[in-house]
Order: C-alpha cells, then structure tokens, then sequence
C-alpha cells in the first residue's frame, strides 16, 4: 500500500526550475530519505506534499489526498516537526501536547506520548530550559498529537551533539515500528543511512538517484579498491606487471587500484613486494553514501536567486 505518490511533479518561480518532473511513491510504513544540496528542491517539494505550496503541474496524492485541494482533511493524518523547532518558552511539554490537543479537538495523553519520545522526565520543565536533544524531542511529541499515519521531519538532529542524535533515532526507530510513514530530510547522509529504507537524492530540480543505500552506492560508487601508500614509481611498476587499474594521486601518496575480485588485492600486494620499492599502510574502501552524494550533487543553487524568484513568484498558503 503507497503512502505518497507523485507523479510528473513540477514548480517553477520564473525561470528557476525549483522541482523539474520528479516521480517517486512511498510505502506505508516506510522511511524515505530526501537528500540533496542546499537549492536541490527538497523543500519546495516537502511544502507541496504538506500542502503549503501549490505545485504547477503534475499528481501528487498524501494518503489518498490532493495535498492542495484537500488540505483540511489531510492535515488531520499527518505530522510535521519543522527544522529548528520552538514553542512558547514558559510552556512545559505536557502543555504544550495538551494545547495541541485543544487545536486538533482530539483526546491526547501527555504522558503516553512523552514517553514514546523519551521525554516523560522532563514533562514539567519550561521548554527553555530543555536541551537541543529534548526541544526536538518535543516537537516530536507535538507531531505525534493527532496520531497521524505519516509524518515530515525536517532537518531532525540539525545542531545536535551524537548523543541527543542518537537519542532522536531511536525515537524515530520507535515510530516506524508502530508502522509510521515517515519522511525525513538531512543533511547528515550517514542518519539517512541508518535510518532509511529508501533514499532519494534531489539536484537542481531532479531525482538523480533512489533506492537503498546499498543500491545507490552500487549503482553509482566507484566500487571497491585496494589503497596503497606508495610512490608514482611503484604504481607504475603494479600497472606494468598486472592487468589491473592503477591510479595514482600525488597530493596524498595514495595508488588506488579498482578490485573487481577480491584475487586482484593479492596480486597488487605480490608485485609491490616484488617491485623492492617502498610501501606503507594498506587497506580496502568501498564509497560510502557520502562519496556518492558529493559525486551526483553539483553546486548549490544561490540562495538569494531562489528567495528573489519565490518571493516574486511563488504562491504559498500559510496555515
């Protein structure tokens, strides 16, 4: 059963192409990573997903809703917690769940949810004396209000220290164990890693790569190698006495050579040896989803021109 489908989608401010026809669906009870450089799109297409921004063209369905026609009804199964969450400072956890209770008129209990967000301990501290870890964890809390199916987080653990992170996944491990749908959007490629189901990762308007982790760097990465810290004059002994791909980088002294068996290692080590050049640590390396990344991202788009041509052109509905 699909959570989201879209289909064709496209939203253009001006001459800038902020999403250029990206298709992608969702699995009920998956966690799909949206990854991609400041600029890419991620954000223009969170907000129409939401159904705060209206899309140019193409479909896109939330849970069997038009997320622009059908907001009211959609906004009633879904949670968002933005990037750099806050609440009224004087107001305790529990409050606030009890405030957003009153706004959904729903019937929410504080405790069982500030425990599913490890945050029961600090249910009577103001929200300005809780720590970036636990301020999340309350807008966490607040998303879960309405008991919605799917849920947008937005930049989740952005300034936080690996403990409060930590913590932040294993709530978000929680959820998706209850069979939450989640979105998620960072910045930090080895949370979306371990986090993820699925990925995909958004350039200049495009989705230039999805699936798993596992799949993307295998599509994508430079597979593995053998890298050795050696000189020029050895790694052109390794390529003269074997058939392999040897390269070279000088910046660093590293010889690289690409294993499409794991034979091809011993024999890159038995002619270094048999070469009497020098040589030095050793190892195999495989791209991680950074490599990947940083090798299908190019460079962000200006910040200021997409922020000109939304604010001349964009049509977006505050709620």
């Amino acid at each position: 059963m699909l959570s989201i489908e879209v289909s064709g989608l496209k939203k253009y401010y001006g001459n800038l192409k902020a999403v250029d026809g990206i298709d992608f669906t969702v699995k009920k009870g998956e966690v799909f990573g949206l990854l991609g450089p400041n600029g890419a799109g991620k954000t223009t297409t969170i907000e129409i997903m939401e159904g705060l921004r209206e899309r140019d063209s193409g479909d896109v369905k939330i849970l069997g809703f038009d997320p622009w026609k059908n907001g009211y009804e959609l906004h009633k199964k879904i949670g968002v917690i933005p990037q750099n969450f806050t609440f009224f400072e004087k107001t305790t956890p529990r409050e606030a769940i009890n405030y957003y209770a009153d706004l959904f008129h729903v019937k929410a209990d504080a405790d069982a949810i500030l425990r599913e967000v490890l945050l029961e301990d600090m249910a009577k501290h103001n929200f300005e004396s809780l720590s970036g870890g636990q301020k999340q964890k309350t807008g966490l809390a607040l998303s879960l209000v309405n008991q919605p199916e799917l849920l947008f987080l937005d930049e989740p653990t952005t300034g936080l220290d690996p403990n409060a992170r930590r913590a932040i996944w294993e709530v978000i491990r929680g959820l998706k164990a209850k069979g939450k749908t989640i979105i998620l959007t960072t910045h930090y490629l080895d949370e979306a890693q371990q986090l993820s189901d699925r990925v995909a990762i958004m350039d200049h308007g495009h989705i230039v790569a999805i699936g798993t982790t596992q799949e993307i760097i295998q599509q994508h990465g430079s597979g593995e190698r053998l890298e050795i810290h050696g000189s020029q004059q050895l790694a052109d002994y390794i390529k003269e006495n074997t058939e392999l791909q040897v390269e070279y980088d000088p910046a660093i002294g590293i010889i690289t050579v690409a294993l499409k068996k794991k034979i091809d290692a011993l024999a890159a080590l038995a002619a270094a040896e048999q070469s009497g050049l020098e040589w030095g640590n050793i190892q195999t390396r495989q791209d991680s989803l950074d490599d990947v990344f940083i090798k299908l991202a190019r460079e962000p788009l200006d910040e200021q021109e997409k922020t000109t041509s939304e604010t001349q052109t964009g049509k977006k509905r505050r709620l």
